[in-house]
């Protein structure tokens, strides 16, 4: 199938400090509160909170690009899909050591705070981040290509 700009998704997710993406997709997962969901052109408009985790966008060409969110909104309307987080970040910017060592740090301070329920809750919120960045990290391959109409690499 050949796929013209109807057939495609305006994807962009932005922090206050950057743009982190903005392409043309054939298709966009996204991790919202209530489960993931996928979005192909056409898609009924939508305002979800988006939760920490992992992005999965296929662009125009078939190439898979992965991205972790800390969470934030995501707007659908038309073949257009917005997101806003706090932190966003594309696979190829995470360095694996380092997320391994945040996620090794952050898992220590939410038994540390198991006690106080405020901050066992702070904490959890920032290992669920932290495990979301580490997620999207092991997934990066170099080069990597999805075929979608087979759905084999």
């Amino acid at each position: 199938m050949t796929y013209t700009n109807m057939h495609l998704i305006k994807f962009e997710i932005t922090t206050p400090e950057r743009t982190v993406s903005r392409d043309l997709a054939r298709q966009v997962t996204l991790p919202t509160a209530s489960g993931e969901i996928t979005v192909l052109p056409g898609h009924i408009p939508l305002v979800a909170p988006v939760a920490a985790g992992e992005i999965r966008v296929i662009a125009e060409d078939g190439h898979e690009i992965l991205m972790s969110v800390a969470g934030g909104f995501a707007t659908v309307s038309g073949d257009r899909v917005i997101v806003l987080s706090d932190t966003a970040e594309r696979a190829e910017e995470l360095d694996l050591k380092a997320a391994e060592e945040a996620y090794a740090r952050a898992e220590a301070a939410a038994r540390e705070k198991a006690g106080d329920v405020e901050r066992f809750a702070d904490a959890t919120a920032h290992l669920a981040r932290e495990l979301a960045r580490l997620k999207v990290a092991r997934k990066r391959r170099p080069g990597r290509r999805l075929d979608v109409a087979s759905r084999k690499e």
